[in-house]
Parts: C-alpha cells; structure tokens; sequence
C-alpha cells in the first residue's frame, strides 16, 4: 500500500477503557511488556520498510515526550517516530500552562516527529477543536517548524460542520 508510517498505541493496563489512565501504567512491569512488544513491531517494520509512530497519551504507558524519547534510546531503531499531538500532553492547564508544556515537549522530541495532530483541550480537560481551547497553536506550528518538522498535520475529532473552519484556521498557521 506505500504506507510510511503506521501508528501504533502504547497502551494501557485499563481493561475497560483504552482512553482512561490506570495507575499500573506506571509500573515497571507495564514498560517491559509494551517494550517486549514494540521489539517485535519494529523487526516487522525494518523488514517491511516502514516506520512505527508512537504518540505520548496521558492513558497509555508512553505518557510524555520525555517517555517517547526514552522508548526510542531503548529500541535503538531509527524506525520509531513519534506522533505529537498537543492535547494529550497534558490533562488539564490553562494556556500558559499548556503553552509551556507543548513548547518543551516539541524541543524534547525535536527530530523525531513523522506527523502532528491538531486537537484542542479546554483548560477543564474536555477536548475542542483545534484553535478553541488552550493550545496555542501558533506557537506550536512554529516550533515544530523550527525543529525542521515538514511532516502532515492533521485534525481530528471534530464534526464535519466544524472542518472548514478548523480547516481555514490551520491553514493560516502553516
């Protein structure tokens, strides 16, 4: 299919919801395992050519940029990439807050990112549309831009009514 890049999910010690945090994530046992599988992925990913992207979520056992670029030393395999996505850094925060936490995370990542997403959160931790909440996207666009990311970004999570104008917004960031 030529597909560059298939994204992958770190996933989670939650059985009953994917997207909820669980506190054994944070467990060693839960970083072996998810590592003892991603060792797996990447042999199929060297063979076949194609890069595995991996985006820190605040539910999954890859929580932060910090944890993303610690996978990526261990695996040893220019083969991981990471998916950035700024809403999922974080839970809750207002816009400083958020502005500070995406800016360390792009320059913690920088040269590792294959695709940015463009999700928004609410300061409460509801998720909005890019350009609605506490993500200061300008911000964000330049400084993946600065790192050298020429890479797709791509929204997600909204309705088809609301596309055009997050689609309009973007487009005068990039």
């Amino acid at each position: 299919l030529s597909i560059p890049l298939v994204t992958l999910c770190t996933g989670t010690r939650n059985a009953e919801d994917q997207w909820a945090y669980h506190p054994d994530n944070s467990d060693p046992t839960a970083w072996a395992d998810m590592a003892r599988e991603m060792e797996k992925a990447l042999r199929l990913a060297e063979r076949h050519g194609i890069d595995l992207g991996i985006e820190p979520e605040q539910a999954n056992i890859v929580t932060s940029a910090e944890d993303a670029i610690r996978l990526i030393g261990e695996m040893g395999s220019k083969r991981l990439r990471i998916v950035l996505d700024p809403a999922n850094l974080f839970e809750r925060a207002n816009a400083e807050q958020a502005r500070s936490i995406v800016a360390e995370a792009v320059e913690c990542v920088a040269g590792h990112v294959s695709l940015a997403h463009a999700k928004d959160r609410f300061a409460d931790g509801r998720f909005a549309t890019a350009g609605q909440g506490v993500v200061d996207f300008a911000d964000f666009i330049a400084r993946l831009k600065a790192t050298g990311f020429d890479g797709p970004l791509v929204t997600h999570g909204l309705s088809a009514r609301e596309a055009p104008g997050v689609a309009r917004f973007l487009k005068e960031l990039v």
